[in-house]
């Protein structure tokens, strides 16, 4: 199952990349996160491990599997009969800077998952993006 959310955002994308990319900080702009813990050091880079704890969801282990520094990165999470893959995206267009989210869920058990936590995913996914909106247009430091 494929879930994608965009928003047009009035913020450079250099802004929208620092906090998108800094997840880190992710529990300090979306409720759809409660806890990140990365897995080693540095800024976020192609081969970076994160631990996030999200409501309602089983605590998962994602590693960035590609990476355009200041427009995209993605990362996978592993679990039995699922992988699902994030993705994060940034553009700049003339109406402002473009954010999408977007998760695909794939393997044997991907559509059993995929329709007992649709509502769930597609709420988490839309609230990011809002949420990214209202921190990269406030005037609140990205960390």
């Amino acid at each position: 199952m494929r879930f994608d959310h965009s928003t047009t955002i009035q913020a450079s994308p250099e802004r929208v990349w620092e906090i998108f990319s800094n997840v880190e900080r992710w529990p300090d702009w979306t409720p759809t996160v409660e806890s990140v813990e990365r897995l080693d050091a540095g800024r976020l880079h192609l081969g970076a491990k994160t631990r996030l704890r999200q409501p309602k969801l089983p605590v998962a282990v994602w590693e960035v599997t590609k990476f355009e520094d200041g427009q995209y990165f993605e990362w996978v999470s592993k679990a039995p009969g699922v992988t699902t893959t994030g993705g994060h995206r940034v553009i700049s267009t003339p109406e402002g800077t473009v954010a999408t989210a977007t998760l695909i869920q794939e393997g044997p058990l991907s559509w059993l998952v995929g329709r007992l936590y649709a509502k769930l995913t597609m709420s988490y996914i839309t609230t990011e993006t809002q949420k990214l909106k209202e921190a990269s247009e406030s005037g609140q430091s990205a960390g």
